[in-house]
């Protein structure tokens, strides 16, 4: 059976809005490890379901229901705890 990892996608740093933040990634586990390209040196593999294939969904069950339906075995990672650090001019200076 294929696995896949269902996760909710994290804020980037360069994100000041909230847009596409309650989505829920569903993307394939790798089937084979990536290997340096003898001529270029770049990194890849012959898997292109782990490098080129990502889901979203609106919600965790309607990733699972997918996953379900197509015969994925998922694992869902946790979304991480946002922490809002309140910080002042002044706190540099302390």
């Amino acid at each position: 059976m294929a696995e896949a990892r269902i996760y909710q996608r994290a804020k980037s740093s360069m994100q000041s809005g909230r847009a596409q933040l309650g989505q829920w990634t569903l993307e394939h586990e790798p089937a084979e490890a990536k290997r340096p390209d003898p001529l270029t040196g770049w990194a890849g593999s012959g898997d292109t379901r782990s490098d080129q294939i990502r889901l979203s969904f609106p919600t965790l069950d309607a990733a699972r229901a997918y996953a379900e339906k197509h015969g994925l075995t998922c694992r869902i990672v946790p979304a991480a705890e946002r922490t809002l650090k309140l910080q002042t001019y002044a706190d540099n200076f302390g």
